[in-house]
């Protein structure tokens, strides 16, 4: 899969740890999931995939909690889940998803952060055919061994068992990320270094130094932006 997690989060983290964009972020995402449905994690499946992600990023309780509880107020606050593709420097693939209450804005903004990093938007559909949305689990405590046998007694299937430096990373069908977590709670896990459902590249292109720098001044630019939520690429850069 090539994706290194753990090192990921960590660059994630280490960007964005003088920063509050991270939980603002996780805010904006559990209050629009919600108002999809019962602010309630038990019977709304969106807002329970949101909650999973957010613990793995040590998001505070209290601004899960606000989100919710702003959701419950009956807010009128209409947001729109938008998807951009695009390509970077050597033809390399980009994938912006973004939540917004103003689809100009976001447009414009997304367009420009392209084109002043030496990137350009395509038309939708251009990148994320050579994609797969997969569901990404980690966790420490197990061997890739174990973790199949627990799967296996749990009749859960999963695409890929993979070591990465301590952990277990399990990569699986979108529909199954709640049952691959379910399956391991049972067996006593419940921390996870690792509870996303992400758009994996089928292949993945490596740059050399230059272009990979203009390539991160690229993906920096999109998340800085206040309405990306998340951003995939096709680039080697771990």
């Amino acid at each position: 899969m090539g994706r290194k997690w753990n090192n990921i989060k960590e660059k994630k983290a280490s960007k964005d740890a003088n920063t509050s964009r991270v939980y603002s972020k996780f805010a904006l995402e559990i209050y629009v999931a919600a108002r999809q449905g019962e602010p309630n994690p038990e019977s709304n499946q969106a807002l329970k995939f949101v909650l999973e992600r957010a613990k793995t990023y040590n998001v505070p309780r209290v601004i899960i909690d606000r989100a919710i509880d702003k959701a419950k107020g009956g807010a009128e606050e209409n947001y729109q889940e938008l998807r951009y593709e695009g390509f970077g420097p050597n033809g390399s693939m980009v994938i912006v998803d973004a939540l917004t209450n103003n689809v100009n804005r976001t447009a414009s903004n997304v367009r420009a952060a392209f084109g002043k990093n030496g990137g350009n938007m395509g038309v939708a559909g251009s990148v994320s055919y050579m994609f797969d949305k997969t569901a990404v689990i980690g966790f420490e405590g197990k061997s890739a061994d174990e973790a199949l046998e627990i799967l296996m007694e749990a009749d859960v299937d999963a695409r890929d068992i993979l070591e990465e430096d301590e952990s277990i990373i399990i990569y699986g069908e979108p529909e199954q990320f709640h049952a691959i977590q379910e399956a391991f709670r049972n067996a006593g896990i419940t921390d996870f270094t690792v509870a996303e459902l992400t758009m994996l590249p089928q292949n993945e292109v490596t740059l050399d130094e230059e272009t990979q720098e203009q390539f991160e001044r690229l993906i920096d630019a999109l998340e800085d932006l206040e309405d990306v939520q998340q951003v995939y690429h096709n680039v080697d850069l771990v």
